[in-house]
């Protein structure tokens, strides 16, 4: 008993602990600092409708006009009713950002450690590897939030279901399985939580093969799968609305299936296309940077890059002889310090010198019931994250595997190896120290041969690295003179030895105390807290390399960054923090976007080209946006993106920005915006009585920029039949009037003495808008490829749309259910476990633990 009530206090101790190093990293928070995150200042922008609606009416709007012409919030930060799961998740959530997210990322993988190993030193240095991966730091300080709340999941879900089919605790891990999934959905990154799952599969099929081997029983096995079938029902069952309205929308959009036909896709193709989802792919040698962070240059801008351009600057200054060479370092030099495949990156997926080559010696020296699947898991993991590197996988996996070509950035995949690499680091390690069942002969054998391939590997880059890596891209080889070309292998170099040398010394003191403590020379106390300290100073001195101190800025910033005015006192905070700086670069557009909204109320669109128009939300923050910035945009408003705006087409823009109901455009630069009204704005509907049909979405799109849209609406012949027995004429003194307007719900009144259609410039999205004619439900088609339409009977009518998705509501209902039956069952499993408990009947579980 009074072993297990010091267990209690060290795992008490430990969490404590996660909280203290949480803070002391982002220590900022303490002085009531926030911290600055790039996508997060692009939400509050595009979320400020959905918000104010929030607020104003105590109520959810799943749909705002503030981006892209209006789509739905559901990947905007909507609120569901009846979601009980994230306010578990919001308990859980107690402390303030980013400290939250690593105590989730250190605690969930101490679970883990404490179900794999049974030892809280061993599941403490397990956190410390996993909590501090590089690549959590670098999402954190971009502002994937999501992205990194679910990661922190991973390892206590992986930790119920380990619980389940390893310790066969059948009733503990149906709880923490369905627990966790359900936090997991509800964190709401479905990519990560698709890859994690894939990985999983690779432990499903060893289970599998160990029970055809007789290594366990079929038997297990089958209550097993079928326990964790019902966790992972519910968990998923929990967050019912969020699912089923994502995967509604879905289909909508860019993740769904093409509408027009190119050389590049054919209609009805689901997904993305391949160029799209494959453009951020690890290279095949620049996965080692998750042993040498800066083995190719680390991000595309590290501090040293900032000198080294300076120094560029100043040797093409010097040596360049015409413009045309000018031109072409130009055209051949996209980072000072990043030679990578990737377009660009924030920073390497470093994993720790020390942790890596744990991994690799955990392989050898973990239980075969974690090994296998492991391996697997990360082989295939890594080759996936190589996308366009390895097409021949990628293309397996587009074309077979359901749900894959959703999602891009294959690179990300790398989140399950770092996973799974400290996992086994430390199921290795404490077999190492713990098994005798390993001969020490075999161990010392493993340790000289690993120990010896890695350290002689990082001694021969050390020496021919330059010659052998090479540290240019092929681009900057055609484009960059030999001066520069020369400058910048040296430079990379350097940054390279420099972080080799750290993992030569790193991995020799890892060896040399695992080879200490072989000998009975050293403690394994002392071992562990060595190993401990010198990879938690390596992550910690990386880490601080993308999120450190200057990520955090006064409140009034991160609060609202979208500034209007620029003080003496602001500029004054914001000193040399370049993003700040670039906050008050746009106070004067901002401002311009102010007056425009406070002098004029109604319901319009504003089309900003002072800031990138698909790359921002400084305009939706104030008003309705042409524009906007959101990974999942509707699939019709992309194309017209794509079909019109891409290309620059100054003769067709304007009618399309009409159509749009545009009222006002902003030119010239974020110093000086010019607003320009825009007096042929359509307006907020109207009417036509001239129809054009076409046979294909490609006619369609190209038509309604031939067109007056005014005048005339561009009909699918899909559609034709909806205009039976519904004459149109037309009457220029029709009345078509915005008198009621809510991000979901819009009220006109209409008067005409003929019966017409009515075009509405708002976005067509069939899923849960309803329109009604003086409160009678009629239906609706659409019109000039993306707006909504309606036919209207001749006289005086009111027309309402309101947005009411009935996933919504279904959701909700099944949400309740599950979480009702999840707590059922949780309460029934722990009286039966405590009733079991008072009559003596004990499973003692040590033995299964280590089969």
């Amino acid at each position: 008993m009074m072993a297990k009530n010091k267990n209690i206090i060290y795992i008490a101790a430990c969490l404590v602990l996660f909280i203290i190093l949480g803070l002391l990293y982002a220590n900022p928070v303490l002085s009531g600092k926030q911290l600055f995150q790039h996508d997060i200042v692009q939400y509050k922008g595009g979320a400020k409708e959905l918000l104010d609606h929030r607020d104003q009416h105590g109520e959810e709007t799943y749909w705002s006009d503030s981006m892209f012409g209006g789509m739905p919030t559901y990947q905007m930060g909507s609120q569901f009713r009846g979601d009980i799961i994230k306010q578990v998740d919001n308990i859980l959530m107690f402390l303030p950002k980013p400290v939250n997210y690593l105590f989730l990322l250190f605690s969930g993988f101490f679970l883990l450690g404490m179900v794999t190993v049974r030892n809280w030193k061993y599941a403490l240095l397990g956190s410390l590897f996993f909590g501090l991966s590089t690549y959590f730091y670098i999402i954190i300080a971009a502002g994937h939030n999501g992205k990194v709340h679910t990661i922190a999941y991973f390892a206590p879900l992986l930790a119920g279901i380990l619980l389940v089919y390893i310790r066969r605790k059948y009733i503990i891990g149906f709880i923490v399985t369905a627990l966790f999934m359900g936090l997991q959905m509800a964190a709401n990154h479905p990519q990560m939580t698709y890859y994690l799952f894939i990985a999983l599969g690779f432990l499903f099929l060893s289970e599998l093969i160990r029970a055809a081997m007789g290594k366990t029983d079929w038997k297990h096995f089958g209550i097993s799968t079928g326990v964790l079938a019902l966790a992972f029902g519910l968990g998923v069952g929990m967050n019912s609305q969020r699912i089923m309205a994502n995967a509604e929308y879905v289909t909508e959009t860019v993740r769904g299936k093409q509408i027009l036909t190119h050389e590049t896709h054919s209609a009805d193709k689901s997904g993305m296309d391949k160029e799209s989802m494959l453009m951020w792919s690890y290279g095949k040698l620049e996965t080692f940077n998750l042993f040498i962070p800066r083995l190719m240059g680390g991000g595309s801008n590290e501090q040293e890059g900032e000198k080294m351009m300076g120094e560029i600057q100043q040797l093409v200054q010097d040596n360049a002889r015409s413009q045309a060479e000018v031109d072409n370092i130009v055209k051949g030099l996209t980072s000072a310090t990043y030679w990578g495949e990737q377009p660009g990156t924030s920073g390497p997926a470093y994993q720790g010198a020390i942790v890596i080559f744990l991994a690799v010696l955990g392989f050898f020296f973990a239980w075969k019931k974690y090994r296998y699947w492991i391996f697997g898991a990360s082989v295939l993991t890594i080759m996936l994250a190589w996308g366009s590197n390895f097409m021949i996988l990628s293309d397996l996996f587009i074309d077979l595997v359901p749900f894959y070509n959703k999602f891009r950035a294959p690179s990300s995949i790398l989140v399950v190896v770092e996973l799974l690499f400290p996992l086994i680091a430390i199921i290795g390690l404490y077999r190492f120290f713990k098994d005798e069942e390993l001969d020490e002969e075999y161990k010392k054998k493993i340790l000289t041969t690993v120990s010896g391939v890695v350290l002689g590997s990082l001694a021969l880059l050390l020496v021919f690295g330059k010659s052998v890596l090479g540290f240019h891209t092929a681009t900057e080889k055609t484009y960059l003179p030999p001066y520069l070309l020369d400058y910048l292998v040296d430079e990379r170099f350097k940054m390279f030895r420099a972080d080799a040398l750290k993992a030569l010394l790193y991995v020799g003191i890892c060896a040399g105390v695992l080879f200490l403590s072989l000998k009975k020379k050293l403690r394994q106390n002392i071992a562990l807290i060595v190993i401990g300290a010198v990879s938690m100073l390596d992550l910690w001195s990386v880490n601080t390399r993308y999120l450190n101190s200057e990520n955090f800025v006064d409140a009034a910033f991160a609060e609202n960054p979208f500034q209007t005015e620029v003080s003496e006192l602001m500029v004054e905070k914001v000193g040399d923090n370049r993003e700040l700086q670039s906050l008050l670069m746009n106070a004067n557009v901002n401002k311009t976007l102010e007056t425009i909204a406070e002098r004029d109320k109604g319901h319009y669109r504003i089309y900003n080209q002072t800031i990138n128009p698909f790359g921002e939300t400084n305009t939706s923050y104030f008003k309705a946006s042409v524009g906007g910035y959101h990974a999942v945009k509707l699939r019709r408003y992309d194309d017209l993106i794509g079909e019109y705006f891409s290309k620059m087409d100054t003769v067709r823009i304007p009618r399309i920005l009409n159509m749009l109901n545009t009222k006002y455009m902003i030119f010239g630069d974020t110093q000086n915006p010019e607003a320009v009204p825009n007096p042929q704005a359509n307006g907020n509907a109207w009417f036509v009585s001239d129809v054009k049909f076409v046979n294909t979405p490609n006619e369609e799109i190209k038509l309604i920029g031939e067109v007056n849209t005014k005048h005339t609406a561009v009909i699918a012949a899909a559609d034709r039949k909806y205009f039976d027995g519904k004459p149109l004429a037309a009457d220029s003194t029709g009345i078509l009037k915005l008198t009621g307007y809510r991000a979901d719900a819009l009220e006109f009144r209409t008067e005409s003495k003929t019966p017409q259609l009515a075009v509405f410039s708002e976005i067509y999205y069939p899923k849960g808008w309803k329109m009604f004619i003086d409160e009678k439900e009629v239906p609706y088609i659409k019109a000039n490829y993306l707006l909504r339409a309606v036919y209207v009977p001749a006289g005086v009518h009111t027309v309402r749309m309101v947005f009411e998705p009935e996933v919504i509501q279904t959701g909700k209902i099944v949400s309740m259910i599950c979480f009702g039956l999840f707590l059922l069952l949780s309460i029934g499993g722990i009286y039966f476990l405590y009733r079991n408990k008072s009559a003596g009947e004990i499973v003692d579980d040590e033995k299964t633990v280590n089969q």
